[in-house]
């Protein structure tokens, strides 16, 4: 896996916080898992640097036209993609990202979601897993890389996989609300989308044994006409300044 890293603690101060002479224009792709920290982080980026950003949408992996990998393959400009590591595996096996830009910036588990003030199951233990989607009357999951893990392999694996009623969503905050609205009883997706869709509690994650530790990682846009800015975005959510807000999103942050 490779890398970009600033080369010593100077460039890191110069590129995250020295002003540019022009004020330079990127244009951010993100999906779900790393919304959180981002949101809350992006003003204080913009404010330090100079540099604004406009900020789209789509899935880390799956089918149709929303996906980060459709979008980019269309031709949807782009400076920066901030997605699953899964999902940006695909773009740099179709060389859509810049050589040696990837960097991790979070991981997440996958969790359970509830309604609101409902009773919270024990997700803890395979088993206890196993006979809360089996007693569900729908189960949610988003489209991309968690729910393409859990319909794919988690729930074959288990041989339960004929047996829950899944409903996929395009995204997690799809699934959310499917849990939110009471369409699902609950809801497997990230963590970090859980803990700050409305309508929804955390009631834990699952088991280990079939546990998805996501990684969400950021890389720059092969085509992009602002690389040096795109490599401070970066650089910034890699930074242990970004620690703090990335923890509070229900994630683990990834900055070396």
């Amino acid at each position: 896996m490779r890398m970009w890293r600033p080369a010593n603690a100077i460039v890191v101060v110069a590129l995250l916080m020295g002003p540019l002479a022009a004020s330079a224009q990127l244009k951010v792709m993100i999906s779900g898992g790393f919304s959180g920290p981002y949101e809350k982080l992006l003003p204080e980026f913009e404010r330090t640097t100079g540099i604004k950003v406009t900020t789209s949408s789509g899935s880390s992996q799956g089918t149709g036209p929303q996906t980060i990998g459709a979008q980019l393959a269309r031709g949807v400009p782009v400076d920066v993609v901030i997605l699953s590591r899964e999902g940006l595996a695909e773009q740099i096996a179709a060389h859509r990202i810049v050589p040696g830009s990837d960097v991790d910036l979070a991981r997440t588990p996958i969790g359970v979601a509830v309604r609101s003030g409902a009773a919270k199951p024990d997700v803890t233990t395979v088993e206890a897993f196993k006979q809360v989607v089996l007693n569900a009357k729908a189960v949610a999951v988003p489209a991309s890389t968690s729910g393409i893990f859990l319909t794919k392999e988690v729930l074959p694996r288990l041989g339960i996989a004929d047996k829950v009623n899944v409903k996929v969503a395009p995204r997690g905050t799809g699934a959310a609300a499917m849990v939110a609205s009471g369409e699902a009883d609950v809801g497997l997706l990230p963590v970090s989308e859980i803990v700050h869709a409305p309508g929804v509690e955390l009631a834990g994650v699952i088991a280990e044994e079939i546990q998805l530790n996501q990684v969400f990682a950021a890389a720059v846009v092969e085509g992009s006409k602002e690389v040096e800015s795109a490599k401070r975005l970066i650089a910034f959510f890699a930074s242990e300044h970004a620690s703090a807000a990335i923890k509070g999103g229900g994630m683990e942050p990834l900055a070396k």
